[in-house]
């Protein structure tokens, strides 16, 4: 059987399962906890922080495409933006193009486990097929041109794009994603994670004020900043920089955990 063919049957294949289970595992997040969704938190707020516009989920997708095809033609491997934003965002976007009942469509696991298959199998097919199809030579040239483009795009085209959406949602949700937003930054390396964090509480403080769901959603995002800055070593390095010496208990907390100099 012919080779492109052959990448092309096994590309729709991978795809179709690729994109049934992420549209139906995200779908499935917002009707936890009755059902167990299959996701990261971050999936299901840059999916809220489209606002349910069609055109804002598909450019939020084709933002992480070029990428996830240089990722692709370059190192020969899909990255992760493929199921995790891709997928969700451009399955969303068509669900939702001529229908924008939630309960129908982004919030319906079996119209989007379809859609996200459909989705999977252009997407995967295409990626496969046209990164096998480039000599090896020009591989290494679109991974050196795309790459930096597409880091360009994540940072810091992306988080200025967020912060202004935090800014215009109101002043709590943009003082909560200017200051999650510069955590993140320094934490994590992109403000992108931290602002749609801070748009998920600000917007539910607006919305609930403060009561035990936006609490509990505080203290969540609080630890997982807190986790985040311990394994990465960031607490000892921010000491270093503040020229405040490392206490030995933290200095062998982070030596017996894997975690100094990450």
């Amino acid at each position: 059987m012919n080779e492109t063919l052959t990448i092309l049957l096994e590309s729709a294949v991978i795809g179709a399962l690729i994109g049934f289970g992420a549209g139906a595992g995200v779908a499935r997040m917002f009707h936890a906890p009755k059902a167990q969704g299959m996701g990261a938190f971050r999936t299901l707020g840059e999916l809220n922080a489209c606002e349910n516009d069609p055109i804002a989920h598909f450019s939020f997708g084709f933002g992480f495409f070029f990428n996830a095809w240089a990722s692709t033609v370059g190192a020969g491997a899909l990255s992760g933006d493929v199921d995790h934003r891709i997928v969700p965002h451009w399955a969303a976007s068509i669900a939702m193009f001529k229908n924008r009942n939630l309960a129908e469509t982004l919030h319906n696991p079996r119209r989007m486990a379809l859609t996200g298959a459909a989705v999977g199998i252009v997407l995967i097919s295409l990626l496969n097929t046209t990164a096998a199809s480039i000599p090896h030579s020009l591989q290494s040239v679109a991974s050196q041109v795309l790459g930096p483009a597409s880091d360009w795009l994540l940072n810091p085209v992306m988080p200025i794009i967020f912060w202004m959406a935090a800014v215009d949602a109101g002043r709590r949700t943009g003082g909560w994603g200017t200051v999650l937003g510069g955590i993140a930054h320094i934490v994590m390396g992109n403000a992108v994670p931290g602002i749609v964090l801070g748009i998920v509480v600000g917007k539910g403080i607006d919305d609930m004020g403060w009561n035990r769901i936006t609490k509990s959603l505080t203290a969540a995002v609080v630890a997982l900043f807190v986790a985040s800055s311990f394994l990465r070593g960031v607490d000892m390095d921010l000491l270093e920089q503040m020229k405040i010496g490392v206490p030995g208990w933290l200095h062998q907390l982070h030596e017996s955990t894997g975690t100094a100099g990450q």
